[in-house]
């Protein structure tokens, strides 16, 4: 089974560390094989950057994305660009108050507003946003548990673990909440 995934934000939101923690915890913690390519715009600050993950129970013999399982967006135009890169029965979580759904016309996708810059404020550290987004991954996908989540995250920020799991478990428990009845279905696809 092989899962691509691409995560993508504006400089200094975290896509790269996101996306760093997701492999982490599918090579270390689930055995598994992951790839993680980053991409970066020119522009020195505030430019886009993408953490692409491909994670397979097989060895992974193209390491690049070709039709995305899950996008995760924090940042209009990384819906907007990534949306025809995204396979039928898919799945969209996306920054509730920076990505908007209402010009998406495609019905086949699972989309999942998450607040997580609201629910990382409400912890006391705006800057964890990018793990609540996380957390919601891994609601959606099968392919890495929570559990090896919060360990690849304890690898990575040792000192701030405790507040970085507060992050991790809402992200997780919202967008369990969001997928509701679907939750089974919904790790069928990714």
């Amino acid at each position: 089974m092989r899962s691509e995934i691409r995560i993508t934000g504006l400089g200094g939101q975290g896509a790269i560390t996101a996306g760093n923690i997701l492999a982490r915890a599918a090579v270390l913690y689930e055995g598994k094989e992951a790839v993680m390519t980053e991409g970066y715009s020119p522009y020195v600050t505030g430019g886009w950057s993408r953490a692409d993950i491909v994670i397979s129970t097989e060895p992974i013999d193209y390491p690049l994305v070709t039709k995305l399982d899950l996008l995760v967006t924090m940042y209009q135009e990384g819906l907007d660009l990534n949306l025809k890169m995204i396979k039928g029965n898919g799945a969209v979580i996306a920054e509730k108050q920076l990505v908007s759904f209402s010009g998406v016309t495609r019905k086949d996708l699972r989309m999942i507003p998450v607040p997580a810059t609201s629910i990382a404020e409400s912890l006391g550290r705006k800057i964890a946003a990018n793990v609540v987004l996380v957390g919601s991954i891994a609601a959606l996908v099968e392919s890495v548990s929570i559990e090896s989540l919060k360990k690849a995250l304890a690898d990575r920020f040792p000192k701030a673990i405790e507040f970085n799991l507060k992050a991790l478990d809402a992200g997780y428990e919202l967008a369990s909440k969001a997928t509701g009845e679907h939750m089974e279905e919904a790790k069928q696809v990714v």
